[in-house]
């Protein structure tokens, strides 16, 4: 069964969850905007977070400059210079447990602007 919009185009398949509107691929496999780079002022900035995650902390890495394959790719390094499990979800990089001092000097190496935010 798939599930159109309005316009038309596929939103759902049965066969591959999610597609991508605007190639009509499944969203992991998506060939619209691989390289594009987001916006932002150039911080990376670490955080550290609790709600809605039954108490389990989670350090956020937020405002990375990078194509979405070269940020698959920092997320995956940075979880095992840290050594625990993580998770890369819409542009943020979340690393189980209060990682935030390890990350800032791993990311000032490999020469990003850290800064530390949030409690």
């Amino acid at each position: 069964m798939a599930k159109r919009n309005r316009d038309g185009g596929l939103v759902y398949s049965t066969e591959f969850g999610r597609a991508c509107p605007g190639c009509s691929q499944p969203v992991d496999q998506c060939v619209c905007d691989q390289d594009a780079v987001p916006e932002g002022d150039g911080i990376v900035r670490i955080s550290r977070e609790t709600k809605g995650r039954k108490g389990k902390g989670v350090t956020l890495v937020k405002g990375i400059l990078l194509p979405a394959s070269e940020l698959k790719q920092l997320a995956k390094q940075l979880k095992q210079r840290c050594g625990t499990g993580g998770a890369l979800k819409e542009g943020v990089i979340e690393i189980q447990g209060d990682q935030r001092e390890l990350l800032k000097q791993e990311l000032s190496q490999r020469g990003f602007q850290v800064k530390l935010s949030g409690g």
